[in-house]
């Protein structure tokens, strides 16, 4: 289904020759702004009207507090105005709050049906954001569709007793990840990230599905590949080292390849730098603000995140930079100022387009 005689977007090329120019930027983690709402039941909820564009009405019995993806049904300027805080603070690319937003991760929550309407919806907000953000200072940037990896798994059991037992199937995923990304499309995104990856075989399915939605519109969108390394073994959950996981999704001529979460950035460094050594396309690493305390907060300041990003710009590994877990708009200020004295990583080879 790989079909790489489609012609690709304009935004592609912007994008392309953006990061070939300088360091581009992305944004922080929405996970810890919205946390600093305090917000309730009712508020994720908008007391029981949940609408999506169109206005169809989704109900769940299950308890909604900590669905981040639904409050772009519920809480849209909420949103919109933490990823405009992103983009003026120098984000050349705003991710959609919809990470969880399959059928797969929805079942916790009772809200498969709202699955389409989470994706154009998490579009439409990121694009307002980026509009907003354009007018105000004239820089354009790059809708991100944010696809995550599901809370399965399909190469590992996650049953200790049954070692050939899965809980996903590679085609439960490809469908999954299909409608979240025809939505994502639908509301306007400029190219689809798909992030976090623990298991290669899930990001396998994404990408499949991805091609499948691009024969669809008959156009390519950009695609960043963001693996995740679990511990000090420099593997991730799956097993793969970054040579490894290179390896696996070259294929897909990636826009970037990169690395986020799990680690800071002093950790990530050393498996940033091995995956450069052999990626044919631009990397991209966006760091949590360092590891997270005892009570699960992240404590480093964003000059000491700044700083230590600027090394990977410094030893030239890097064409795209940001922050994920606990990183702010300070954060990404830091970085983003931190950076810009630094020239891009040039490619090994012109893998992307």
């Amino acid at each position: 289904m790989i079909n790489f005689s489609l012609p690709i977007t304009d935004s592609f090329k912007a994008l392309d020759a953006a990061a070939r120019d300088r360091i581009l930027v992305l944004d922080g983690a929405m996970g810890t702004m919205i946390q600093t709402l305090n917000m309730t039941e009712e508020d994720f909820t908008a007391n029981g009207h949940i609408h999506g564009p169109g206005c169809r009405h989704h109900q769940s019995d299950h308890p909604q507090k900590g669905n981040n993806d639904l409050l772009v049904l519920t809480q849209p300027k909420a949103v919109e105005d933490i990823q405009l805080q992103f983009a003026l603070a120098g984000a050349d690319i705003l991710e959609t709050n919809t990470f969880s937003s399959t059928t797969i991760a929805q079942a916790d929550y009772g809200l498969e049906t709202a699955v389409h309407d989470l994706n154009v919806a998490g579009a439409q907000v990121a694009r307002r954001a980026a509009d907003r953000a354009q007018a105000e200072d004239g820089r354009p940037r790059y809708v991100a569709g944010a696809v995550g990896p599901t809370n399965r798994t399909a190469s590992i059991s996650p049953d200790v007793n049954d070692p050939g037992y899965r809980a996903v199937t590679f085609d439960d995923l490809r469908r999954a990840y299909g409608q979240q990304i025809d939505g994502l499309i639908e509301g306007g995104s400029d190219l689809i990230l798909i992030e976090t990856i623990f298991d290669t075989l899930n990001a396998k399915a994404a990408l499949f599905a991805a091609f499948e939605s691009f024969a669809k519109i008959g156009r390519r969108l950009p695609l960043m590949i963001s693996g995740t390394i679990t511990d000090a073994s420099g593997r991730t959950l799956s097993g793969q080292t970054p040579t490894a996981f290179w390896h696996s999704v070259r294929h897909a001529r990636p826009f970037t390849v990169g690395l986020n979460c799990a680690l800071g950035a002093d950790a990530m460094r050393p498996h940033l730098a091995e995956l450069s050594g052999v990626a044919e396309t631009m990397i991209c690493a966006y760091p949590n603000a360092g590891l997270p305390n005892a009570f699960g907060q992240y404590d480093e300041e964003p000059d000491d995140t700044a700083s230590k990003v600027a090394v990977f710009a410094k030893e030239g590994l890097v064409n795209v930079v940001g922050g994920c877990c606990g990183t702010t708009p300070e954060h990404i200020r830091a970085i983003a100022e931190q950076v810009a004295p630094y020239a891009p990583r040039k490619p090994r080879g012109t893998n992307n387009v």
